[in-house]
């Protein structure tokens, strides 16, 4: 290649990089201001990241411009659903949200996430339960004891993947893994005694399910057919003679012994020495055996069959595609080390087409192991689906990845990726076309639990937030631009609040809690021991992290605030009828809110269930507002209608299931309301 024409890629990239810049009105450009104070995050340094940052976090609580994750409640089990097209739980969707979004997730939230894992965990295989379904005939089989499920709704479930050809599916393996991670983790971060008594018993029975396919030759676990996570992407071994059984897993390893990390730490809290024994022996087996699914390059293949033939080395004749979701979860859930998360990195970001769109795909190239083809396009087609396709939920462990590796440009891009679909009300999932379009163009407006994956990785990875039996460990991965951060929400630690910021730039030289000098620490990371961390009387701790010999600045938050948002109705005129309907609801449930913080139970689920419905009433009218003012671009009919409407829905849905939930006893209309909190 000459000079001339080294000067000219040169000057292209540097288009494409200034192109990649150009955002929406309302994303600052980086040079603009180095100063940022958001609704949740303030800091200074790299003003636009610190809005990304922003409306992250403000798509996890009711907001006038964009979608957020209270519009995906259901009350029929009074919690999450997958979406509104979308009737039920599923585990593949929810492992990457679920799992970034935990430790800020607050009442009513927990409650909800927990009564849609519920959904998996009372319907779970006992070795009695059977399935019933109908496709070639009417088979009945029994499920094995400790597994989960693809998805579920109350007396329904799927305990395969229900997709493609179920009759020579395996049972969900990395389904139950990934289950057991995220409710593991739930419980780590929730340290609740109670909780993890109930269920401690049923994370033991899905851990044993998975050691039923351990192979003890080689410490590695069989799985069938659409036995993986992002399923049925995976058709397990195909023998000679064109039928298919079980191949060794790479994912199912990967998620297994991330679910054995936290197992084993639960075990540590409730006590039981054995068991902490007994789980420490098998994820240290199960780490024995992945040297045989790494490529000399570092990274992961996505199986290997019995007869030796290895599924995902990149440019092999056969079988030579990148697998990124086993590779992502690996860097995620360190898995790998340091060492080689860098590996794999290095890799992937050498393909590029594994992120077109800077969303990461499933896999490049298309998968040629499939037990349908995927080169002859529909929905197995490459980009489409499984095969190439890309899902958010995924891209939640991926942005976790960057963050561990410092290559924070790469979760930028990808936040500006999903603005896109953000911005007009379509966070739908999949995405097709390698990232860039909705699944369901017809609908007026989309949403999928797993958009909101990315928004929680992006928060999530700021700190990483290792929750331990004996504490918590944070491992600050903040931007190195961002001179000065702070995070005007709550962390979860158990009964405990934490309120973290950071000054500088560089490793850890300095910890300050409550204004107090702190000595745990290391240049990576800041070690909170449960028992010692302040905070258990006022529930709140400020813990501020000096970086690079940076001095302290004062970091005052704000207190929890349980003032109810004023109404106001000068610009919904043409929506009085559907207000009409809610006026009963809303006196009603001002009333008992205001009761319950007299009370002294402002922070309790009811409280903050009730508010929640205010808050998307309250976000209805500044919606209204700032598209009269001309402050939101409104979007083209009929999305405009169902993004408005959908504020009075979720304010609505959130309200139906209100007098079950909360055990109220209304005594005639003008009643007093009478409480009766745990009852």
């Amino acid at each position: 290649m000459n000079i001339s024409t080294v000067r000219f890629c040169q000057w292209v990239i540097t288009v494409l990089a200034s192109m990649m810049l150009v955002v929406s009105p309302a994303l600052m450009p980086r040079a603009a201001a180095d100063r940022f104070e958001g609704r949740f995050y303030r800091g200074e340094g790299d003003a636009e990241y610190l809005q990304l940052l922003d409306i992250a976090r403000r798509m996890f609580d009711a907001d006038a411009e964009f979608q957020s994750v209270g519009m995906l409640y259901h009350p029929s089990w009074n919690g999450f659903v997958e979406g509104p097209t979308w009737g039920a739980w599923w585990i593949q969707n929810s492992y990457g949200p679920t799992y970034c979004a935990l430790p800020l997730f607050e009442e009513p939230l927990t409650t909800f996430l927990q009564n849609a894992q519920d959904l998996w965990f009372d319907q779970m295989g006992d070795g009695k339960r059977t399935w019933r379904w109908r496709r070639g005939g009417q088979q009945e089989l029994g499920i094995p004891d400790g597994q989960l499920c693809d998805a579920a709704s109350p007396d329904w479930f799927i305990p395969k993947q229900g997709d493609g050809r179920v009759d020579i599916h395996d049972w969900g393996m990395e389904f139950t893994a990934a289950g057991l991670v995220m409710q593991a983790e739930l419980l780590l971060i929730s340290r609740d005694s109670k909780a993890i008594e109930h269920y401690l018993p049923k994370l033991e029975r899905c851990a044993n399910f998975i050691e039923t396919r351990r192979d003890p030759k080689n410490n590695l676990f069989l799985a069938g057919p659409a036995g993986n996570l992002l399923a049925p992407s995976f058709a397990g071994w195909k023998k000679p003679d064109g039928t298919y059984d079980k191949a060794y897993l790479a994912g199912l390893s990967i998620t297994y012994i991330a679910g054995l990390d936290r197992l084993i730490e639960l075990e540590k809290l409730a006590g039981n020495t054995d068991k902490v024994r007994l789980y420490s022996q098998r994820r240290d087996l199960a780490r024995k055996g992945l040297p045989l699914l790494i490529t000399k390059e570092g990274y992961f293949i996505k199986s290997l069959d019995p007869d030796g033939t290895r599924h995902g080395v990149h440019g092999a004749d056969k079988h030579g595609y990148f697998e990124a979701v086993a590779n992502h979860d690996a860097i995620c859930f360190r898995v790998a080390d340091d060492a080689q998360a860098e590996r794999i990195y290095a890799k992937l970001a050498s393909i590029p087409g594994l992120r077109p769109h800077d969303l990461v795909v499933t896999n490049c190239p298309f998968l040629d192991d499939m037990y349908r083809p995927g080169n002859k396009g529909g929905l197995w087609g490459f980009g489409t689906w499984v095969n190439g396709g890309h899902w958010t939920t995924c891209e939640a462990r991926m942005v976790m990845g960057y963050y561990r590796v410092g290559r924070h440009e790469d979760a930028r891009r990808a936040m500006h990726q999903l603005m896109k679909f953000a911005r007009a009300f379509r966070m739908d999932n999949p995405l097709v076309k390698f990232g860039d379009a909705v699944y369901q163009p017809k609908e007026a407006i989309n949403l999928c639990y797993d958009s909101f994956g990315l928004p929680a990785g992006l928060i999530r990875g700021l700190f990483e937030y290792l929750y331990r039996a004996d504490g918590l460990t944070l491992l600050p991965h903040i931007p190195p631009a961002i001179t000065r951060l702070e995070q005007h929400f709550p962390v979860r630690f158990g009964k405990k609040r934490l309120y973290i910021a950071t000054v500088g730039s560089g490793p850890v030289t300095g910890v300050l809690i409550n204004g107090k000098p702190w000595k745990s620490f290391d240049a990576k990371s800041v070690f909170l021991p449960y028992d010692q961390t302040p905070g258990e009387s006022q529930r709140r701790a400020t813990i501020q992290i000096l970086l690079g010999g940076a001095a302290a600045v004062p970091f005052a938050v704000h207190k929890p605030d349980y003032t109810l948002p004023a109404e106001s109705e000068e610009y919904a005129k043409a929506w009085q009828p559907d207000l009409d309907s809610l006026k009963s609801r809303v006196a009603r449930l001002r009333k008992l809110h205001g009761r319950l913080v007299e009370a002294g139970l402002g922070d309790s689920y009811e409280a903050a269930h009730a508010r929640l419905i205010l808050k998307y009433l309250a976000a209805f009218y500044d919606r209204l507002r700032l598209l009269d003012e001309g402050k939101l671009k409104p979007l083209p009919e009929p999305s405009r209608y169902a993004a408005d409407k959908a504020y009075l829905d979720s304010a609505t849905l959130l309200d139906d299931s209100i007098a079950k939930s909360f055990r109220i006893l209304v005594l005639g209309a003008d009643a007093e309301v009478t409480v009766a909190v745990g009852a």
